[in-house]
């Protein structure tokens, strides 16, 4: 379809000169394809990105609840325990590029050891198990306010650092999936948009925000329905903040059946290295 904007017609040819709206080189059309064909991929990130905000929103609300104590006389807040995952990215780039690259190459046979479809699926299957987590620490917590009754407590007595192997994973799925992402972007973009489409895979992140803004307000409004406090009411402690942790559980699971049936279908347009 997109090659007929290439083909001259016999009013081009009577005019003389082109016009660029209506007649396009064979290299404009081909780089329009190559980036509608990375389209449906780089939609398969917003979910992604959606998960990765809770790191900065109801994870922060979730930590507010718990006990911040670190010793008698310091307390950390909520919203630095994003430091962990700064450092689990520190901890896991290394980790991938001196041991798993080198092992998963023996068995692939990719100079890279996975393609950068694989590298950003890995990311999607860890960004799933990051939300579990968080849901069962959430179940947890307010299975301890219902059996002490801390329903009006600013601050319960569950260390905070429960929440750091969520955070961890995060990092971990980070490293896999938007790292893979930029390098997708880069290498299968048009030579002379490279530069763009690497900045379009930054997008997922802004549209993944829109999207928890979104789902966040869908929830709250279907469930204070009949006045009901709904999952996420003021007080965490009334609510039930792991029901929108699961439902993004089943929002990434599906994503990602949907990113394997985009990724089996797409060709690279370059080969990827490997080896003989």
């Amino acid at each position: 379809f997109f090659d007929k904007a290439a083909v001259q017609t016999e009013h081009d040819q009577v005019k003389g000169i082109h016009n660029p709206w209506k007649l396009c080189t064979v290299t404009q059309v081909e780089e329009l394809k190559s980036i509608i064909r990375i389209l449906p991929i780089w939609a398969s990130g917003i979910v992604f990105a959606t998960v990765y905000s809770q790191m900065s929103t109801l994870f922060v609300e979730q930590g507010d609840k718990m006990d911040p104590s670190m010793g008698p006389n310091f307390d950390i807040p909520a919203a630095s325990l994003s430091v962990f995952d700064t450092i689990s990215v520190i901890t896991w780039v290394p980790i991938y590029d001196r041991l798993i690259v080198p092992f998963a190459r023996k068995y692939t046979g990719h100079e890279r050891g996975f393609t950068q479809l694989q590298r950003m699926g890995i990311g999607l299957v860890i960004s799933i198990f990051s939300m579990v987590v968080a849901a069962i620490v959430e179940i947890v917590r307010l299975d301890l306010v219902k059996k002490h009754n801390y329903y009006d407590l600013k601050q319960m007595p569950m260390s905070i650092f429960w929440q750091v192997p969520q955070y961890f994973l995060i990092g971990a799925a980070e490293v896999f999936t938007f790292i893979g992402q930029l390098e997708f972007f880069y290498d299968q973009a048009p030579d002379a948009m490279r530069s763009m489409c690497s900045a379009l895979s930054l997008t997922t992140i802004a549209l993944g925000n829109y999207l928890s803004t979104l789902l966040v307000t869908i929830v709250t409004k279907v469930t204070t329905r009949h006045g009901k406090l709904g999952w996420i009411p003021n007080n965490l402690n009334h609510g039930h903040l792991d029901y929108f942790f699961l439902l993004l559980v089943v929002l990434s699971v599906l994503n990602f059946l949907v990113y394997l049936c985009i990724s089996s279908w797409y060709k690279y347009k370059r080969p990827i290295g490997s080896f003989n």
